[in-house]
């Protein structure tokens, strides 16, 4: 018997039970790995803070503490109070003086700020949409993308993000920083996009 009439009598056998009844196991498991203890808050924490994201975040109690957490947020990483910032009024009608404010990001903008509509704490996965005051030009320039989302927008798992697309042009998913291995096989961060990812938290 040749090697090709063995495979295609296998191929004509009958599926034995204890297989049949395997294959219906697996569909009814749950293929997903079990979620570690905590709240939606700290397993978003966690997701960030893995290699796979490597993004940092800070919490603050409310948006009015947000222009405070940014400028810590610049100092440490040693940059100057400098920030793009999005037509949104939320962010817009905040205190920010003391810092140097554009309303158009450029090719070389050292940090801009976004506000995304929700997170997933499975995968740490921010959702952007686009819209005149949310654009999306200024979240790939960027070397340093600074990232504020309502603590009361976290969603378990990814299928639970909301997918209310009335009146936006698209939804956008962000997971942690860009990066590439197809220079030499070696890990270059910010090869499509931003370098450094930062999550303020609100709330």
């Amino acid at each position: 018997m040749s090697a090709r009439d063995a495979i295609l009598g296998k191929l004509h056998r009958a599926v034995p039970a204890d297989l049949a009844e395997q294959a219906a196991a697996l569909v009814r498991g749950n293929e997903r790995p079990p979620e570690p203890a905590g709240t939606l808050a700290e397993r978003f924490a966690g997701r960030l803070a893995a290699p796979s994201v490597s993004a940092t975040i800070e919490r603050i109690e409310a948006l009015d503490a947000l222009p405070a957490a940014v400028g810590r947020y610049l100092g440490e990483a040693g940059l100057a109070p400098a920030l793009y910032l999005p037509p949104d009024p939320a962010v817009l009608g905040l205190d920010w003086s003391g810092f140097a404010i554009t309303d158009a990001a450029l090719p070389d903008q050292p940090a801009a700020l976004a506000v995304a509509k929700a997170g997933a704490a499975e995968s740490g996965s921010l959702v952007f949409e686009t819209a005149p005051d949310a654009p999306m030009l200024p979240n790939f320039l960027t070397l340093h993308h600074i990232v504020v989302l309502a603590a009361d927008t976290l969603v378990d798992r990814l299928e639970d993000i909301p997918a209310d697309l009335a009146g936006h042009r698209a939804h956008y998913w962000v997971t942690g920083v860009s990066g590439t291995t197809d220079i030499e096989g070696q890990y270059v961060r910010g090869a499509h996009g931003p370098r450094f990812l930062h999550v303020v938290l609100v709330g």
